[in-house]
């Protein structure tokens, strides 16, 4: 087994904070969140009752036959929607999108390729795709088979709205080139904004709303899928944290899914109109860079040039200006714009404090698109 081709990036740890990533993958097991002691305190036969957000009963599992069952019986599901992608040199993972052979999986996967091969669960040979369209500010790709076997089975995709801290999860994928590997974690948070780095062959993107789950993520497990026990594909896994004082390996319990919704809407639009044509995502319409003080601190975002009627332009900012604030986010770096603007939607209006001459003023903005 040849794993030197696999891809890998992480979003790096400094203190309690999330700062710069580098490596992609998807997510490995962690600890059993039901165990036979739990089991043993509940109920012996059947199911508990429990209730839905919707004030529905709903069945749990109360063994760990059950619990077993239900992961069994979602493998067997999804697991052929799921497949692998060799890009050049690099290794990835990728889900099937329809029946007309479309796979969407991440823009830093397919990196400056065009053609690929794809391997799928339940097919023993070697498939050719090629890409359809990258979009890299989502970190989200398409490729298309060039020949669709028979029986080929998309994903479902989730509601990312319905998604819960504490919900089971398992990630199917390809870590390390271990093709068809299923792990399981839980969900451990929900809209978590997250800017990735460029090194190891990162896309640089900054994506709003991504799923933060507990079980661990491989390299060669990017673009794969983050399942319920539903068998809903609620996310891809696309960055796992690092933290630099383990040497830099792997954050155990800390990785990211581009969430179902954001998938389903950039892939839905490469698909018709063969790139995208409404990101959704907010924007200044500068380009700047990050500013330090005498001491090395970064202190703001310097604007470099104004794109002539973007929102900047329409605002009054110039080059020269340094940017302080966007509402009530503070800006230090280009990475802190990023996030402040994913967080936003264009139309929108906000303020933006900045710097010139030695004064400090705050202007209303009508937010742009990417």
């Amino acid at each position: 087994m040849d794993l030197s081709g696999a891809r890998a990036r992480a979003l790096r740890l400094t203190g309690p904070l999330l700062a710069s990533v580098c490596c992609a993958a998807l997510l490995s097991g962690c600890d059993d969140p039901a165990s036979p002691q739990a089991a043993d305190a509940s109920t012996s036969k059947g199911a508990a009752r429990a209730k839905d957000p919707a004030g529905q009963a709903a069945e749990v599992p109360t063994s760990v036959n059950d619990l077993q069952s239900a992961y069994q019986r979602v493998i067997r599901n999804v697991l052929p929607s799921v497949v692998q992608i060799q890009s050049g040199r690099a290794l990835g993972s990728g889900i099937v999108y329809d029946d007309k052979g479309h796979i969407v999986t991440n823009a830093h996967v397919v990196g400056d390729q065009k053609t690929f091969e794809v391997t799928i669960a339940n097919n023993e040979g070697t498939l050719t795709a090629h890409l359809v369209s990258s979009y890299p500010q989502q970190d989200l790709a398409v490729v298309k088979l060039d020949k669709v076997p028979a029986g080929l089975e998309a994903a479902s995709l989730g509601d990312s709205a319905k998604v819960e801290v504490g919900q089971i999860v398992l990630a199917m994928g390809s870590p390390l080139g271990l093709s068809s590997s299923v792990t399981q974690g839980i969900v451990s948070a929900t809209g978590r904004t997250v800017s990735e780095g460029r090194s190891g062959g990162g896309t640089g993107a900054t994506i709003a709303d991504m799923v933060q789950t507990s079980a661990a993520i491989n390299p060669g497990n990017s673009g794969g899928a983050l399942v319920n026990l539903d068998g809903q594909v609620i996310g891809i896994p696309t960055l796992a944290a690092t933290d630099p004082d383990l040497g830099g390996s792997a954050a155990p319990g800390i990785g990211f899914a581009i969430p179902a919704s954001m998938v389903r809407t950039i892939a839905g639009q490469i698909i018709k109109y063969g790139r995208v044509v409404d990101s959704g995502r907010a924007a200044l319409g500068i380009t700047g860079r990050t500013v330090v003080d005498s001491a090395y601190r970064p202190v703001g975002v310097a604007v470099v040039d104004v794109r002539a009627g973007g929102a900047a332009d329409e605002a009054g900012l110039r080059p020269g200006d340094i940017i302080t604030k966007v509402g009530d986010a503070d800006i230090t770096t280009i990475t802190s714009l990023s996030e402040a603007l994913a967080t936003e939607r264009p139309g929108r209006r906000t303020t933006v404090t900045y710097s010139r001459d030695g004064a400090t003023k705050t202007v209303p903005v009508t937010l742009g698109e990417q």
